[in-house]
């Protein structure tokens, strides 16, 4: 079995406690005949002799003075094993689930923007935690319980036969029904827990959605509607669960009649040996001290291939991160250049997702230190463009180069780490607005944090949050407007003084004043800077040395702005439609 291997192979550091822990499970488990034996001697060495003669001799006493301390040793001893036992596997599991908790989030923060695209973050989130646990219940329980079953049943197997095997066998004769019964069991209800599995997986990531998603909820007044479909959720997990329990209490009845008559089978072939004079009232004591034994293993099967089946659902969902591979990587040849200067070329790009064309034909250049404006309508292709700058995907035909050498070529870590990204969508951590700026680069001194902001018109603002720039910002910026989650955003990106800047919409949100304030601090920034700005408004990118017009995901237009306004084309009707909606005071802004 595929994950048990993969479960070895990640216990290296620890397999000798893992072993070492079932090698005392084993001490534990053979221990645990000899407590009825000890019985069954007393019986027949103290107990029957005494009742036979009316008196308990002094001989007598001392051997039972002695085989109760040796039973009360065992005991004792049996519970010290068990100790060691325990913290064996405690260890071996948690250090086990560490480890692979850490791979895991490192595999899934190395994966691409292709692997974000088609998991839900609440499935994540239960390979993580929940799918884990089975994983450590599997080294820490399963395992245990697993080996104490198999020697608790032969060795009591084995000691039975050596008392009397008529008995023996008359107890083993409901075994190979019970074992059709849990073998059925299992084959049926395997599927069923991979479909628990992922009804867990739809709860939590409808609930994930939901908190995130809060305040949307409430402007549109949708409560009602989220809750009615978490309950859906909620109960189609409950039925998922019900579902291979409601199946065990079909095999459960008659597994359990059978175990349950293995005493009253002890108890009646037990005296009819006796009174043959095949067998002492010792060794049926034993037997029926040890019945048990053979009954509980069997009783156990059941949870124990319960259990064994949603841990094969959930390892198979944990593999899959596991073994995941980005599809965006470093070659092995990437190099790592000494200074990046910013020179910024498309060439013939096209990008096909699934059956998708995306991109198509894209071409340009942006020389060091030059702006360039990006429009167009929503989904022709603005965004998807700069994500193949950074390589969160990487393109299908043609080449993207930074000063002149193919961004494949590239280490990601220096490429991404020169691209300073203003995004549409702003996320903020629950951070300092001190911690969130300077997110890319955790050393520089407030001085610069301070800088930041002040280009990016947030200087203000923040200094009149309760604690200036030592108040928390609540996830995604909670608290904050949207026009304030843009500057901060843009501060952040300029803190790590970026050999090229991506503004992507990032002054949506604020007003015209604002915007000038923030332009004019983008032209006198400090170092060297291509900057590449998608915008919708024209005020944004008249100024840039090229503005390109992007539909249906290729160029249409490109030029500066008075050169596409000489065109009559797609950008003059942007500009005549926004100039409608302006005052005279802001056309004269925009021209």
């Amino acid at each position: 079995m595929f994950q048990l291997k993969w479960i070895w192979k990640n216990l290296k550091g620890d397999r000798l406690k893992f072993i070492f822990g079932l090698f005392l499970s084993v001490v534990s488990s053979l221990i645990v005949i000899v407590t009825p034996i000890i019985t069954a001697t007393i019986v027949d060495e103290v107990v029957t002799p005494s009742l036979q003669s009316g008196v308990l001799t002094d001989q007598a006493a001392n051997r039972l003075i002695t085989l109760l301390v040796v039973s009360i040793g065992v005991v004792a001893a049996r519970a010290l094993i068990q100790y060691g036992m325990i913290m064996c596997l405690e260890y071996a599991s948690q250090n086990l689930i560490l480890r692979l908790r850490t791979t895991l989030y490192e595999r899934i923060s190395t994966l691409d923007m292709n692997f974000y695209d088609h998991n839900r973050a609440g499935d994540l989130m239960t390979r993580l935690t929940g799918d884990l646990d089975l994983v450590r219940h599997t080294i820490a329980w399963i395992s245990y319980n697993f080996v104490n079953c198999v020697v608790l049943f032969f060795t009591t197997l084995v000691y039975f036969c050596t008392v009397n095997i008529w008995l023996t066998l008359a107890l083993l004769t409901v075994l190979p029904i019970i074992l059709f019964l849990t073998r059925s069991y299992s084959s049926k209800v395997r599927p069923m827990y991979t479909d628990l599995r992922e009804r867990l997986a739809e709860l939590n990531s409808t609930a994930q959605e939901n908190i995130a998603g809060n305040r949307v909820v409430k402007a549109f007044a949708q409560e009602q509607a989220e809750i009615d479909r978490f309950v859906e959720k909620n109960g189609a997990f409950r039925s998922a669960n019900l579902t291979p329990q409601f199946l065990w209490l079909r095999y459960y009845p008659v597994i359990e009649t059978l175990v349950q008559s293995l005493p009253v089978v002890t108890l009646f072939l037990g005296g009819l040996f006796i009174i043959n004079g095949e067998m002492t009232l010792g060794e049926l004591t034993a037997f029926s001290g040890l019945t048990w034994t053979l009954s509980a293993p069997m009783q156990m099967l059941g949870p124990l291939l319960t259990d064994l089946q949603r841990f094969f659902a959930s390892a198979n969902k944990v593999i899959e991160i596991y073994y995941a591979q980005p599809r965006v990587m470093d070659r092995y040849n990437a190099k790592e250049m000494d200074q990046v200067k910013g020179k910024i070329e498309f060439r013939n790009v096209s990008l096909k997702l699934g059956k998708s064309e995306i991109l198509k034909n894209v071409s340009f250049t942006a020389q060091p230190g030059q702006t360039i404006g990006i429009m167009g309508e929503t989904g022709s292709g603005k965004t998807t463009a700069i994500n193949c700058l950074a390589r969160f995907y990487d393109v299908t035909d043609g080449a993207i180069l930074v000063d002149d050498v193919d961004i494949r070529e590239w280490k990601l870590r220096q490429l991404r780490g020169s691209i300073g990204t203003a995004q549409q969508d702003v996320f903020l951590f629950s951070d300092t607005a001190e911690g969130n700026i300077a997110f890319g680069s955790m050393d520089i001194p407030l001085e610069e944090v301070v800088r930041c902001a002040e280009v990016a018109d947030a200087d203000q603002f923040i200094r009149r949050l309760t604690d200036g720039y030592d108040t928390i910002i609540g996830e995604r910026g909670v608290g904050l407007s949207g026009g304030q989650r843009q500057r901060i955003s843009l501060a952040r990106a300029l803190a790590i003084r970026p050999p090229i800047l991506v503004l992507d919409d990032t002054t949506s949100a604020v007003d015209m004043e604002t915007e000038q304030k923030i332009q004019k601090g983008l032209r006198e920034l400090d170092f060297p800077c291509t900057k590449l700005i998608i915008a919708q408004r024209i005020s944004s990118v008249k100024d840039a040395d090229q503005i390109l017009i992007f539909k249906n995901g290729t160029i249409v237009e490109e030029g500066t702005h008075q050169e596409l306004l000489d065109k009559d084309g797609i950008y003059t009707e942007i500009f005549r439609i926004q100039s409608e909606g302006m005052g005279l005071s802001d056309r004269k802004e925009v021209e």
